[in-house]
């Protein structure tokens, strides 16, 4: 199961890096354009994965800073913005590294930001759950390249497996 997840951690920073590259190519009016999407813009979309991340790893290990809504804008400007992704990334990165599979089998308890209640569960399902919230926003910023007319890169997990930080997961 530990492989798994350190698999999941590694292709989040993978993908993660070729939004922001593809994003870089943008304007700042790009950026933060309304293109309907559930979290308006590129900008929002971004800002939305990095909220929820910081929420989700407060909840895992009682550390770090976490907004209390879920449209927080943490930064405005995609350098800082990417700044503070990469540091999150390394992050989970870091701390799934640190796990052990007694830990991975266990529970955690958290209070919700939404409706404000306590929860306990397993580890395992919360973590898929992190990842794949990342994963479904993380399309929707590619959705939002393509809108805006930005080429948008290939996030598959095999073609990640296939690069050299993924080819030991595949």
């Amino acid at each position: 199961m530990k492989q798994h997840f350190e698999m999941m951690a590694a292709y989040n920073l993978w993908a993660n890096q070729r939004i922001y590259d593809a994003a870089a190519a943008l304007d700042t009016d790009a950026l933060n354009r309304d293109v309907h999407a559930f979290f308006k813009s590129m900008i929002g979309t971004l800002n939305h994965i990095l909220v929820a991340d910081r929420i989700w790893l407060k909840r895992f290990t009682g550390e770090g800073d976490a907004p209390n809504q879920l449209d927080a804008i943490l930064h405005t400007a995609l350098p800082a913005l990417r700044i503070a992704r990469e540091g999150e990334d390394r992050r989970i990165v870091d701390w799934i590294g640190g796990l052990d599979e007694a830990a991975l089998a266990g529970r955690f308890t958290y209070v919700t930001v939404t409706d404000v209640r306590t929860v306990s569960q397993h580890l395992t399902p919360a973590l898929s759950h992190l990842f794949n919230h990342q994963t479904h926003h993380r399309g929707q910023a590619h959705a939002i390249l393509s809108i805006l007319g930005q080429e948008a890169p290939s996030l598959d997990l095999v073609h990640f497996q296939r690069t050299p930080a993924g080819r030991s997961y595949s």
